[in-house]
């Protein structure tokens, strides 16, 4: 496209119907004359010695700005030198709300109304909403039947339009006056700081000659310069020194996207990029490790009992004079210390108690804590520590005689035992594997009826004097060792023997021993009878239980229904309900007749 060429818009050649051929054909270029003026008043217009050029409303225009901005669109048909098509246009002006357009707060209170009108709210009066929008408390009688307390109405909001400025505007709607309390505020401290400084002066006058340069708010370390700015007072701007060319950029320590977060307006990064590495191997730990190490915890104190000091009175500075600070903060700490313990000392001489606070810790005397624990419906910790096991008072885990397990961990044929050694006779001595390879060698060498067919040895005591007993135990065992290296010819003659000797010792009984004998035998059989109708009415007892708390829970569940079906302003109320902590029937009832969605088996049963 030619620069210089006249641009006729596309409207007009349409327009013009009745134009002749020569009037169609292209019009004339600009020629090396032309162009060569044009460009000296261009340069003229931008060093100053040619007047600007004028617009339609007679504005200078700017000959420094761009060509790409001062053109004009060929279609805004221009006939010379114009920035209207940089300004806002007057046809779109009219679509959007003004700057100072925005929604009213509250009500019209311009307004006093005391009679109903027809189409207001039912409840409060007022006409710019109905009753199911009202916003107040629902009235006994409403504003309709008694016409009392009509309310306010509500202005009619405004439609606004915004452009896309406006629906960014942050400080749209802001009432100016709300900065007048700030601007109150801040002249009573200045108001308070003149007083103050007028009662020192009154009480010590020397004060008057010093320099009056030096003021309270220069004290404070947000008025100082902070390093690493330049401020320059010919151009009022502050300059940030930005970081050292050949240090790494921040954002390069990890280029994990999830990794810390950096900011770049600041060129800040506050955690650590890397987390999983030791921050003591690494160069660069996260801005935080730099503000929370070292002596920085430290010197954050000294600043915040520097600024209370000052608001109670005390000329202290943190950085004007350290050294004092730091002085007048070990004094306060004593000071603090000795206070608490007067105190404590004072309230333990009137009413005692010393004893309690040198007891240990509850965590070890009843080996218990209070952490919270929470944990879900099918046993898992969901939050918090799991509690330790309470003990009992007993010992436990108590080790005898060169056992490494303790009685009981061993069961075999109904008799206990220690698994260790595999004995069954308690407080035994703990011989190791070698008593369970003896024992695994007794039963494989001894047969089984010859083992069972021995007479116990309290029968025996029975049968015989005790001036005998000693004998016919040795001569029985070595009964049993030679029934034992005989075969089976052997065994069956011992335990014909053993029944014969059995039945003469029963007939050789006198009968009271055998009366009572089975009166005994019947007192047991009638307790072991009457146990077991106890434990059958007890279960018959819980199953009724059971059964009751079944039906109850039916009832609950349909009572729940009926109100969940019941609109919710018809459903009574249950405050006169009575709260008390459920059964076992109950909780057993509960669990059997809940509802479980997670059952697939659901559906089916429904329907």
């Amino acid at each position: 496209m030619a620069g210089g060429s006249t641009r006729v818009p596309i409207s007009m050649l349409l327009q013009d119907k009745s134009s002749n051929a020569e009037d169609d054909e292209e019009p004339k270029k600009k020629s090396r004359e032309d162009w060569r003026k044009a460009k000296e008043l261009e340069e003229a217009r931008k060093a100053g010695t040619a007047p600007a050029a004028v617009d339609e409303e007679g504005k200078d225009i700017n000959p420094h700005i761009p060509q790409y901005i001062s053109s004009a669109p060929w279609y805004y048909n221009t006939a010379g030198p114009t920035l209207k098509h940089q300004r806002p246009q007057e046809d779109r002006k009219a679509q959007y709300s003004g700057v100072d357009q925005w929604y009213k707060r509250g009500v019209d209170t311009s307004r006093t109304v005391t009679k109903f009108r027809k189409g207001a709210c039912e409840n409060c009066g007022a006409v710019t909403h109905k009753k199911k929008d009202c916003m107040e408390r629902p009235r006994k009688v409403g504003a309709k039947f008694n016409g009392a307390k009509i309310a306010y109405d509500e202005f009619v909001q405004p439609k606004i339009n915004s452009d896309y400025d406006g629906k960014r505007d942050r400080w749209a709607g802001y009432d100016p006056a709300n900065h007048r309390e700030i601007v109150e505020e801040y002249q009573k401290i200045e108001q308070a700081k003149r007083e103050l400084r007028a009662q020192k002066l009154k009480e010590n006058p020397d004060l008057a000659n010093e320099d009056d340069g030096e003021d309270d708010e220069d004290k404070y370390v947000d008025e100082v310069d902070m390093p690493g700015t330049k401020v320059d007072s010919k151009q009022r701007i502050t300059v940030r020194n930005l970081r050292i060319r050949e240090d790494t950029a921040k954002y390069l320590r990890n280029l994990d996207p999830n990794s810390a977060y950096y900011d770049p307006k600041t060129r800040s990064m506050r955690d650590n990029p890397n987390p999983q590495l030791n921050p003591e191997e690494t160069d660069f730990a996260g801005e935080n490790f730099v503000r929370y190490s070292g002596d920085i915890q430290k010197h954050a104190q000294a600043q915040l009992f520097a600024w209370e000091a000052h608001g109670k009175g005390v000329d202290v500075h943190v950085l004007a004079e350290p050294t004092k600070l730091e002085l007048l903060q070990k004094e306060y700490e004593k000071k603090k210390d000795q206070f608490k313990d007067e105190s404590k000392n004072t309230v333990l001489e009137k009413y005692g108690g010393e004893e309690h606070l040198q007891a240990p810790p509850k965590a070890l005397l009843l080996a218990q804590t209070e952490h919270y624990v929470e944990y879900s419906r099918f046993g898992k910790i969901i939050k918090g520590e799991d509690k330790p096991i309470v003990r009992s008072r007993y010992e436990e885990d108590l080790m005898v005689n060169n056992h490494t397990t303790v009685w009981g961990s061993f069961w075999k044929s109904g008799q206990w035992g220690y698994k260790c050694c595999e004995s069954t006779i308690k407080n035994s001595y703990c011989v190791g594997e070698n008593g369970k390879t003896s024992s695994i060698k007794a039963t494989d060498a001894a047969p089984g009826p010859s083992r069972i067919q021995r007479k116990p040895a309290a029968t025996e005591e029975k049968n015989l004097p005790s001036s005998s007993s000693s004998s016919d135990s040795d001569s029985s065992d070595s009964e049993s060792s030679s029934s034992s290296s005989s075969g089976s010819d052997s065994s069956s003659s011992s335990s014909s023997s053993s029944s014969s000797s059995s039945s003469e010792s029963e007939d050789s009984e006198p009968e009271d021993k055998q009366r009572k004998k089975k009166s005994k035998q019947s007192k047991k059989a009638d307790s072991k009878k009457k146990r077991e109708k106890k434990t059958d009415e007890a279960k018959q007892t819980v199953k009724d239980k059971l059964q009751l708390a079944l039906l109850a829970e039916e009832r609950h569940q349909r009572r729940a229904d009926e109100l969940l079906r019941m609109d919710e302003r018809k459903r009574p109320y249950n405050s006169m309900f009575e709260a008390k902590a459920p059964t076992e029937e109950e909780i057993e009832a509960y669990q059997m007749k809940r509802r479980r969605d997670e059952d697939p088996m659901l559906k089916f049963v429904e329907k």
